[in-house]
């Protein structure tokens, strides 16, 4: 069964970044460097590594990860005619992916002479996300597109009663829910299936969240008519916060250093700084 990008992730046309850096309500394009290690692979090739990635943020798109060249494998790219433009960021060349007898045709580009005003662009290429086989961030594979740092994601269990109404039925009745909010989308009711009274049928979409994990749709029967994949649930959510169950973290702003490969973590100013 195919896994699809969830619709929900095509919403961002039209609207704004929420970052902290932003200024006014002119379209924002904000770049900032990510303290990730990220690997793109390509028909079991590597074909870019970098703990040097860039993320950009801009209004109407996802977050996307832009790599140094240096960090990625050029020889393996070959660049093609096809240029796009783009009012906020200049004109992009692109690459075709070449690997093991495998392309992805112009599933690179990159902005070589980018405008004035995004010149920390010059040197950096992006990869069309779904082109590609494989992402991982450090050890861990990443799904559907970069997770938005800015974005947060809260689920609360509510004795508050929930109905949902469909066809002109109440097809749920529950004071057993639990609430997600999620950072700009609208406040979500995820209701046990015990408390569901209409007839469910399983659909075969399937949907990928990054931030949650992989969805199943049921379609329902409700007032003498099918309403198609209008119900979902996620079988095996992502569980990201036990995963540091029993692991202890030292405050960088408090020892003498913190390493990474050898690198030393810069301190950077929090709430628990001295002074």
């Amino acid at each position: 069964m195919a896994v699809t990008e969830s619709p929900a992730n095509k919403r961002f046309k039209g609207l704004k970044v929420a970052h902290p850096g932003r200024i006014g309500d002119s379209h924002a394009v904000i770049i900032e460097p990510s303290p990730r290690r990220v690997r793109v692979m390509f028909n079991g090739e590597t074909i870019a590594d970098s703990s040097n990635t860039r993320m950009l943020h801009e209004d109407g798109h996802l977050p996307m990860y832009y790599f140094p060249m240096d960090d990625v494998r050029m020889d393996l790219l070959e660049k093609t005619s096809h240029t796009t433009h783009c009012p906020y960021k200049g004109d992009a060349s692109y690459w075709t992916v070449r690997a093991g007898g495998r392309a992805a045709e112009n599933a690179v580009w990159g902005y070589e002479d980018p405008l004035p005003a995004q010149p920390a662009l010059k040197d950096l290429v992006a990869f069309y996300w779904g082109r590609m086989d494989h992402w991982f961030e450090e050890d861990e594979e990443i799904f559907v597109h970069p997770r938005d740092p800015y974005k947060r994601i809260d689920t609360i269990k509510s004795s508050r009663r929930v109905q949902v109404t469909l066809g002109g039925e109440v097809v749920a009745d529950s004071t057993e829910a639990v609430f997600l909010f999620e950072t700009g989308l609208p406040t979500r009711y995820y209701i046990p299936r015990t408390d569901i009274t209409a007839q469910l049928t399983a659909s075969s979409l399937e949907t990928a969240c990054p931030y949650k994990g992989t969805a199943r749709y049921h379609n329902v029967e409700a007032g003498g008519k099918t309403y198609e994949d209008i119900v979902w649930y996620y079988p095996d959510p992502i569980a990201e916060i036990p995963k540091i169950k029993d692991l202890h973290c030292f405050f960088n702003e408090k020892v003498d250093a913190i390493t990474v490969d050898g690198q030393q973590i810069p301190k950077q100013p929090s709430p628990w700084s001295d002074g």
